[in-house]
């Protein structure tokens, strides 16, 4: 009761989405595609629509008439408003739905307020404004986190039922999440893993413990991916998700990221933390559909490696 007459003071108008999914064996242009959805629509009409932003394919706006829609993928009409366009210089949205938000984030950004950092800008914060621009009633939960100066995928929950399943059933939801680091040093073997106890001192600096009354087990498994100029580029994935766990297993193993000055690094060609959340991979948490989402390597994470051209 409460919602409706907050709608009524802010004249907020519910959105009226319609959701279809390609259900064909093979792809069609997405202007056959909602032509064949919505039959007695003008064609005219539905150019209006891609060019103001009314359609999302696969949660992403898209304007393109002749964009591909694959067998399966979903698209989304909004019959009320165009879809809000989303801008900011250090964050990227790369899935959206009514449950799951999943975004890439630059680094040098937080991706959640912290104790000593409230007013500091964040994602959580910039994203839940976002949300509520839609929709008042529309809210955001943080389910996980990336460190400030760790660039890449991370994910936010948009309802409290998606919340849930993802904060009682994190490990078995998560199906996989791949980082690349640059790490100073050759690293020896070609792959590995690392394992150890990790705890926190007061300083909120993460370190490796024997006493299982202190630490938690964190497991890290490691792969070199190229080796050159004094550096070594190497693919992680994650057993758990311990705070600060690859940069504290990096240090183990006597190669700290590059840029990681509070773990052992003494350099940074890249003037960051070398570290980049790559892929994640989900079940939905709502649905169940495998979720798979990938980035590219970073071109200067690739070239640390390299041999410079004269």
């Amino acid at each position: 009761m409460a919602l409706q007459g907050d709608r009524k003071r802010t004249g907020f108008k519910e959105d009226r989405i319609f959701t279809w999914e390609n259900r064909d064996v093979s792809p069609v242009t997405l202007m056959d595609f909602i032509s064949r959805m919505r039959p007695d629509s003008k064609r005219g009409d539905i150019k209006k629509w891609m060019k103001y932003g009314h359609l999302k394919v696969n949660g992403t706006v898209t304007n393109a008439f002749d964009a591909s829609i694959e067998p399966g993928a979903v698209v989304e009409f909004n019959a009320t408003r165009p879809f809000p366009h989303f801008h900011h210089h250090r964050i990227e949205i790369v899935y959206e739905d009514n449950d799951v938000l999943v975004i890439n984030k630059g680094y040098g950004l937080l991706s959640v307020p912290t104790q000593s950092h409230r007013k500091e800008e964040n994602a959580y914060k910039i994203l839940r404004n976002y949300v509520k621009e839609v929709n008042p009633a529309n809210k955001l939960f943080i389910v996980h986190r990336l460190d400030r100066d760790t660039s890449g995928l991370m994910m936010f929950a948009k309802s409290e039922e998606a919340q849930n399943v993802l904060r009682h059933n994190w490990n078995n939801i998560i199906l996989e999440r791949l980082y690349v680091a640059v790490l100073e040093g050759n690293l020896e073997q070609d792959r590995g893993f690392v394992k150890s106890r990790l705890a926190e001192n007061s300083q909120f600096v993460v370190y490796t413990t024997d006493n299982p009354e202190e630490g938690r087990i964190a497991v890290t498994h490691y792969e070199v991916v190229s080796r050159g100029n004094g550096f070594t580029l190497a693919q992680f994935s994650l057993d758990t998700g311990r705070k600060n766990q690859i940069r504290v297993h990096a240090k183990e193993l006597g190669h700290p990221i590059a840029g990681d000055k509070k773990y052992g690094a003494t350099k940074s060609p890249l003037h960051r933390l070398a570290l980049h959340a790559r892929t994640l991979r989900f079940a939905h948490p709502i649905t169940r559909k495998d979720m798979n989402f990938e980035t590219p390597i970073p071109p200067k994470f690739a070239a640390a490696t390299r041999k410079q051209m004269k």
